[in-house]
């Protein structure tokens, strides 16, 4: 696009800030309601595809529904007419969303690697979201860094929901569809192999995103999409800890659930993925470890093998078609072979037989390994000392600790008594001792999740008070004081805010749709539209009636709000009839045109 223009008669356009794949994001002004907005305009080439256009409808009209402070608003859909610079007029369909100051998380993501605090608040309000819409029937189907939106309040917003389902219901291979969406590496076994697809499907590209916030790489990289593809269908990925040291086993564990091949075998909701996640950085292993483990993960990528009625009908076949080949008889092997054999057997055990007699005298094997000495409760040199006496290497890492003396060892890895190879690193810690202690990340935990996770860290429990959320479930936590991560002193008091599963509802009457719109998405509330033709609209459409009065409302209520959509009554005047003007006067005056504009009363 070129310069500024109108759209739709409504949305003033005005400079590009993103494009990608599918569609250019320009910022633009609603000038009927007065509000920045981000438009994005779709390809010409999709624009060609009327079943696309239809589709594309269908899923904006869907997306509009939901209002959530995670997901991206969408305010209008629609088509508009462009000129090209041939001179050719093409139908363009676009979408007008909420407009976001902030960044995309893949932004974020290539600039450096991120904290944990910040992998967890980011995959947390992206969990959140998913929730919201799945439980809204809508299946996002492209979650990847690029459609997720980071504030400048650093708080997660995700777009994008329903169009990636408009372009895979109408190109026909992974190829097309990838060169539209940009990538193959976000996608889940079923979309590679394409088949229906529910929500279990964006969780499994969720966890694609954490393992990339967690190592700074995606699970499978390959030279085509075809390729990336084949190997989420085929190729069990690699435990994250073993590219970044620093991932812990809970989080492993929490990952490879997450990207399952199977959808039976992944995370069921997104709370249940958000549970065990938000519990994994505090350390805490879930529940599903403690199983026995399956055998193997099935990783068929065109379905079972054929089965034993397949077999069993091929060999029949074979059977009925002619064989020519002479029949050969089965003859014993030579008696040379035999006796070969047995020679080479009795000499292998004579060998061993040597050998052993020449051990040391007390029958021990000479040493294939070290064995890690027991080192703490030593001093950072003592522990030296005895690791290299074992012909290990010593690594020394500091921690914090008001309990255990400076320089002394608190830990090992790997710890006492374990055999390792020669000259492997033995990494010690040693107090640094007592400093401030980080409040650790209880959010969305239980009140006694979150007393145990403080206490473990060397804090207590404070003051707990119930507050509104539109977003974090009822009892779990939403911040504390001092914050997360912030420092504590030790045993200091950190108060909690729970959740009481609830939003405060103002009174939106008098509003208009816009502003009561905007009030009942930013609580998390889900909007329905009636539209009242009874009376005549005004501008704005002002709410006249709100089904939910205005109070304390449930977390994800439905509110109806209805406005005027009448058309103005226009009164149509009596048609007037000119009168001969030599009709007799009626008795008592003259009604007749006098000429000088007054209506005479018979007498002058």
């Amino acid at each position: 696009m070129q310069g500024e223009r109108t759209l739709a008669g409504r949305y003033t356009i005005g400079r590009r800030i993103g494009r990608g794949g599918m569609a250019e994001v320009y910022g633009a002004t609603d000038e009927r309601l007065g509000r920045r907005v981000a438009v994005k305009l779709l390809h010409t080439n999709l624009a060609s595809e009327t079943e696309f256009r239809s589709r594309f409808r269908q899923e904006a009209q869907a997306a509009a529904r939901m209002t959530h402070p995670t997901i991206v608003r969408v305010f209008d859909a629609g088509e508009d007419t462009f000129v090209r610079h041939d001179g050719f007029e093409v139908v363009i369909p676009y979408i007008v969303m909420e407009y976001i100051d902030g960044v995309q998380l893949r932004d974020l993501m290539s600039e450096s690697h991120l904290s944990d605090e910040k992998i967890s608040h980011y995959m947390a309000g992206l969990l959140t979201s998913l929730e919201y819409s799945h439980r809204a029937g809508v299946v996002h189907r492209d979650i990847k860094p690029g459609n997720v939106m980071v504030t400048r309040e650093d708080q997660v917003k995700v777009t994008d929901f329903g169009i990636a389902r408009a372009i895979s219901d109408t190109a026909g291979t992974i190829a097309q569809t990838t060169a539209i969406l940009g990538t193959a590496s976000y996608f889940s076994p079923e979309q590679a192999r394409g088949e229906q697809v529910d929500g279990r499907s964006d969780l499994y590209s969720a966890g694609v995103v954490l393992y990339e916030m967690l190592t700074d790489r995606v699970p499978f990289q390959g030279d085509s999409a075809v390729a990336v593809a084949y190997q989420h269908v085929t190729e069990p990925p690699v435990r994250p800890s073993s590219i970044n040291p620093a991932v812990t086993p809970a989080l492993d564990a929490v990952v490879l659930k997450a990207l399952a091949k199977r959808r039976e075998d992944r995370y069921q909701t997104a709370a249940e993925f958000r549970h065990d996640l938000l519990a994994a950085f505090n350390g805490v292993m879930p529940v599903y470890t403690q199983q026995a483990p399956v055998d193997e993960t099935p990783t068929e990528l065109f379905g079972p093998g054929p089965s034993a009625v397949d077999a069993t009908e091929s060999a029949l076949n074979s059977m009925r078609n002619d064989d020519d080949r002479a029949p050969t008889a089965q003859r014993r092997p030579p008696a040379m072979w035999i006796w070969g054999a047995a020679a080479l057997l009795a000499a292998v055990i004579i060998g061993v037989l040597v050998w052993v007699s020449l051990l040391p005298s007390d029958g021990q094997l000479p040493d294939a390994s070290a064995t890690v000495p027991q080192v703490v409760g030593l001093t950072k040199d003592e522990a030296i000392a005895a690791i290299e006496a074992e012909d290990l290497v010593a690594k020394v890492e500091t921690q914090q600790s008001a309990d255990i003396p400076i320089d002394q060892v608190i830990s090992s890895n790997p710890p006492a008594n374990s055999s390792v190879a020669f000259q492997s690193t033995v990494t010690i810690t040693v107090s640094a001792g007592p400093s401030s202690i980080n409040v650790p990340n209880v959010q969305g935990m239980s009140e006694a999740d979150a007393r145990a996770a403080l206490e473990q860290a060397g804090l207590t429990l404070g003051a707990v008070t119930t507050s509104d959320s539109p977003s974090v479930p009822e009892g779990q936590v939403i911040r504390t004081e001092p914050g997360i991560g912030r420092p504590a002193a030790p045993g200091s008091a950190v108060d909690l805010f729970v959740s009481n599963g609830q939003v405060t509802l103002p009174d939106l009457e008098g509003m208009s749709l816009a502003d009561a719109e905007e009030i009942s998405g930013g609580l998390g509330l889900m909007i329905i539209r009636n539209p009242d033709a009874s009376c005549v609209a005004e501008y704005g459409n002002p709410i006249i009636e709100q089904s939910i009065p205005p109070g304390k409302v449930s977390q994800g209520s439905q509110i109806t709000l209805t406005f005027c959509s009448g058309d103005e009554v226009v009164e149509t005047p009596e048609p007037t009839v000119d009168l001969p003007t030599d009709m007799p006067n009626p008795p008592g005056g003259n009604n007749g045109n006098n000429g000088n504009g007054n209506n005479g009363n018979g007498n002058g």
